[in-house]
């Protein structure tokens, strides 16, 4: 049976509420077993923590969104630096920039980026990367930061070929979710040929971005197997080998080898 990690979902949405105990199982089932459930405020970093304790195999990535920079401060930041102790938390995330929403000024979510991306720095922690329509900031972010390499997850990585090799080159990991199966992303498969096998990592992103063959529904962990499909079917290549593969990148990135 392949083993199949989702390194980017969020169990702890209220939209999952009392359902997490029969998604687990049911991702199981298909092959995923572990996940990464991902906070973006103080609620859902809570959430995270909660069901780490309820699965074995669910961790935590811990941070303030850009949606919700507006509300990281000094108690935030302390909070977040505490938990970064927890056995259980993996990574920050996710944080970056978001232009299309602009739920926060934009000068207030390039200062956050920038605090958190200090904070994981300082931890060595790997971090989670959301960039929507931000490409650019997001990227000379991230190359002043200066975190060490393997550091740097490019969490549902959307961007066209051009942009691969400028991530490739600060040492991200590129994540891709259900958006690669999708007949409109012939640009993202043409990316994703040029991404080498051994910094490839998929996600669901649950409840958002329902690979096909069930897009239109709810996404759930379970799921991240049609997007290891797609993956496979655009390279040409078995399912089990990019199952194997993005399996063994997420754990070499949360330093959860030993844990197999």
């Amino acid at each position: 049976m392949v083993k199949i990690f989702d390194t980017h979902t969020h169990l702890n949405d209220l939209t999952f509420v009392g359902q997490e105990a029969s998604l687990m199982d049911r991702a199981a089932r298909l092959g995923v077993v572990k996940v990464a459930n991902v906070g973006s405020n103080q609620a859902l970093n809570e959430g995270a923590l909660r069901l780490a304790g309820m699965f074995p195999n669910a961790y935590v990535i811990v941070g303030w969104h850009p949606d919700d920079a507006k509300d990281y401060n000094a108690a935030a930041a302390a909070w977040l630096q505490a938990q970064l102790h927890q056995p259980k938390v993996i990574a920050i995330g996710e944080i970056g920039l978001d232009y299309h929403w602009d739920a926060s000024p934009r000068p207030v979510q390039r200062r956050v980026f920038a605090e958190q991306l200090a904070l994981a720095k300082a931890a060595d922690l790997p971090v989670s990367i959301h960039s929507r329509e931000a490409l650019a900031d997001t990227y000379q972010i991230l190359q002043q930061a200066g975190l060490p390499p393997q550091r740097i997850i490019m969490h549902s990585f959307n961007a066209e070929p051009e942009w691969v090799n400028k991530f490739l080159d600060l040492g991200a990991y590129l994540s891709f979710s259900g958006v690669i199966t999708f007949k409109n992303a012939a640009y993202l498969r043409e990316s994703l040929r040029q991404v080498p096998l051994d910094k490839l990592l998929v996600e669901t992103d649950a409840p958002y971005l329902t690979p096909m063959p069930h897009r239109g529904q709810q996404n759930e962990p379970g799921y991240t197997r049609y997007v290891v499909a797609g993956i496979a079917q655009s390279l040409g290549l078995p399912l089990a080998t990019i199952a194997a593969q993005t399996y063994r990148n997420a754990l070499k990135v949360f330093g959860l080898e030993a844990t197999k």
